[in-house]
């Protein structure tokens, strides 16, 4: 992760420098402002919309490309480079929705407007995405150059010697995506292509997408008012046998086509200043007021290397309301380190009281924290009654205080064997482990709670899982939530993590329908579901797998399970043929989660060489696979030619197409850190990355800004030794002197003497 304290200051830095740019005589045309300290306390300058920067080491180069203002030279340099938010001519949105993913594609038109035409600067893209939103490709179009990614597999030793490992993407904050174009002069008009997935929040039978598309003023081009054209497209397409209807939305968009299992919106205008609100769209789909579901079918694209037919199976929990929910016994195993001090361990208690207050009656919960040693609420479950609960808070406040190491297996162990001593059997088990930390021992820990899980009981024990910040190995949550039928949840970013904290607690506590497991499948020659033990329905959320079968589908097949009064219930799918729905692209985000818990769980080889390939190829982020930034440049060659006779300019010049790949930046979330672990290092710090050479190589060149404040340039030298007393004066004239002194003895020596040895 990018410093975001340092990101914030730069487009501060670049908004001041703006006051550069001459716009003519016209008075009501001004450069943007900086925010007062008032504006800060609810604003900031990180993007909430895409956005483009000029990166400005030189201040001398900012001026109107189109107006020079011939202003007096500027001495130093921006350290580090002011960012200047670029002006943009156009956009257009265009949203596409499957499920619970939609595909977002954003076509911008920005123009390097504050470059004077001689000269060159870097531009950087940032692109903030919605839920779980993940970076699927960018391409930039210049007059004769032109710019897109792709990702490379790790292990591909061909393509890697071709590379040039650069940090010039990365990720600013888990939702904000930057990269940065190389050279581009000023005055030009760029074009630029995004696309990322996101994942649908699904509240009250609903879905809800939210596009982060809110500008700021700083980007309307200044001058006259003139008119720029802003598009937007909603498309929706979960299927035959199913009704969309939109609910809410935020722009004025227009139903262009409505019919079975589709919807599409359209809006196109001519605006005078950008969106200042994200675009908000809601919808139902409608089917019967109970479960329902399909399977749709495809076959796989030439390309695949996987040629196995594709599947894709939704579960959706209806609207129903009075359906009992399964009783709790809940044990909640939080992490009290050192690391979690401050917001994350505060906003815990807060998501945890929140929990406890949320409990039936007939519930029963303990909680366990934990660091180097356990401490626990109760040495048994206990009834949630308010007087209990009550106790629970009180005994949150006064024991969750973060000190000490990270130890997760013995409070599991502990959990466990509580919950081994229950009578209940119709109760749902769940351990909630909330945790910041990596530890050494994780796989011993998926053993042992493997060997646990798998134990005869009719209901076994789910392990909700959650991660907090980049220092957890996240794959080790989702493998544990994975083989117990639980579910994972991270809050990456800590200002999200109450949100997602309480999201995942009301999840676990409304499950309607446990041990869903599929019937009439058992004729296929192959079978392969994503992920292979299905998680429990709950109201608050559908169920999306997908899998590869070979062999002929039945027509229809069934999903059965337990409800909460341990009654057998299935529910009938029928088979779909869907070939306008990408099933390859929009799972395979979740096949590739699932997969890298499984090569990281196993260390297989090759499962991690399948990722790889599987990332590759749909141009998914991945542990196993980096992204790469290809430019393509049309040269000018001039023609060879053995004749004497003239020929045209045409004749003689021709273009040349030259590629050039750059390795970026590592985007990948990680296994883990045990060392930020051990040393208690918080959730959001930023990692060093410097080699010593590095190190002190950045500390001797900054030396003088150090001593200034400022930079160390000719200015800043002389007002600096403007205010030496004169004693320190005497004694820098002295050493400067000698060293002269030394410098003509050299030279001195080697004109004398040099051609004598």
């Amino acid at each position: 992760m990018a410093d975001q304290e340092e990101f914030v200051k730069c487009v501060e830095d670049g908004i001041r420098l703006s006051k550069r740019i001459y716009f003519g005589k016209d008075r009501a045309v001004a450069p943007p402002k900086p925010m007062t300290a008032m504006d800060k306390a609810t604003q900031s300058y990180l993007p909430t919309s895409p956005m483009m920067y000029a990166v400005v080491e030189n201040p001398a180069i900012v001026d109107n490309p189109d107006i020079p203002s011939y202003q007096p030279h500027v001495h130093g340099r921006c350290d580090p480079p002011a960012l200047i938010p670029l002006q943009m001519n156009g956009v257009s949105v265009a949203a596409d929705c499957y499920f619970d993913t939609a595909v977002i594609t954003v076509t911008g038109s920005w123009r390097l407007h504050c470059v004077m035409t001689s000269r060159s600067c870097d531009c950087r893209i940032a692109v903030p995405m919605g839920e779980q939103g993940s970076i699927l490709g960018v391409d930039v179009e210049l007059p004769r150059k032109s710019y897109s990614t792709k990702l490379v597999a790790e292990d591909d030793e061909r393509e890697n010697v071709k590379l040039a490992k650069v940090e010039d993407g990365c990720f600013l904050k888990p939702h904000i995506f930057t990269l940065t174009i190389p050279e581009i002069d000023g005055g030009t008009c760029i074009s630029v292509t995004i696309r990322w997935s996101q994942k649908l929040l699904y509240r009250d039978g609903q879905f809800n997408l939210n596009i982060p598309y809110s500008f700021p003023e700083y980007v309307t081009p200044v001058g006259k008012k003139m008119s720029k054209k802003e598009k937007i497209q909603l498309n929706v397409n979960c299927g035959p046998g199913t009704n969309v209807s939109c609910k809410t939305i935020s722009h004025p968009l227009k139903e262009q086509e409505h019919k079975a299992g589709k919807l599409r919106l359209f809006y196109e205008t001519d605006v005078l200043n950008w969106s200042s609100s994200d675009v908000v769209f809601t919808y139902k789909i409608c089917s019967t007021p109970t479960y329902h579901g399909n399977v749709l079918l495809q076959s796989p694209p030439q390309h695949d290397t996987d040629q196995r037919e594709m599947f894709c199976c939704y579960l959706f929990p209806g609207v129903q309301e009075g359906r009992t929910v399964f009783r709790k016994e809940v044990i909640f195993v939080v992490d009290i380190s050192g690391s979690m001090k401050g917001k994350p361990i505060d906003d815990t208690k807060q998501a945890l009281s929140a929990a406890l207050s949320k409990l039936d009656p007939q519930d029963l919960f303990n909680i366990i924290a934990f660091n180097s040693e356990e401490y626990l609420f109760s040495s048994s479950l206990e009834v949630a009654t308010k007087e209990a609960i009550d106790n629970a808070t009180q005994w949150i406040d006064m024991n969750f205080i973060a000190g000490g190491g990270t130890n997760i297996l013995n409070p599991l162990k502990q959990a466990i064997g509580m919950l081994s001593k229950s009578n209940a059997g119709e109760s749902m088990p769940i351990i909630f482990l909330i945790t910041d930390g990596a530890v050494e021992d994780e796989r011993q820990i998926c053993e042992f709670m493997k060997s646990h899980l798998t134990q005869n009981r009719t209901m076994r024990p789910r392990l909700y899982t959650f991660g907090i910040g980049l220092f957890c190995n996240h794959y080790f949550l989702r493998t544990l939530a994975l083989m117990s039928r639980g579910h994972y949840d991270a809050a990456l970013d800590v200002e999200s993590l109450e949100d997602r904290l309480e999201r995942l607690f009301s999840r676990a506590s409304s499950v309607i329908l446990a041990n869903i497991a599929f019937e009439n499948v058992d004729g296929l020659e192959e079978f392969e579901v994503f992920p292979s033990q299905i998680p429990d329905l709950s109201s608050e959320e559908p169920i999306v797998l997908s899998g590869r079968y070979r062999g002929v589908f039945p027509e229809m097949i069934k999903a059965k399970g337990i409800l909460a009064d341990m009654s057998n219930f299935s529910v009938e799918l029928k088979e779909i043929e869907s070939k306008d729905i990408p099933l390859d692209k929009i799972m395979v985000k979740q096949q590739v989660e699932i997969l890298t818990a499984q090569a990281w769980f196993t260390e297989n080889k090759d499962l991690a060489q399948k990722i790889a390939k599987m990332s590759a190829q749909n141009a998914v982020v991945s542990e196993y696979a980096r992204m790469a930034l290809v430019s393509t440049e049309r040269v000018r060659v001039v023609k060879p030619t053995t004749k004497r006779k003239v020929h045209s300019d045409a004749e003689k010049i021709g273009e040349r197409i030259v590629e050039k790949t750059i390795l970026l930046h590592y985007l990948g979330i990680g296994f883990g850190n045990l060392t930020a672990t051990i040393e208690n290092i918080p959730p959001g710090a930023i990692e060093s990355e410097d080699e010593a050479a590095e190190i002190i190589a950045k500390a001797t060149s900054n030396c003088c800004v150090k001593l200034c404040g400022i930079c160390c340039c000719c200015g800043c030298c002389i007002r600096t030794c403007s205010k030496m007393n004169h004693q320190c004066a005497i004694a820098l004239s002295q050493l400067l002197g000698a060293l002269g002194c030394l410098g003509c003895f050299a030279c001195c020596q080697y004109c004398c003497c040099g051609n004598d040895k």
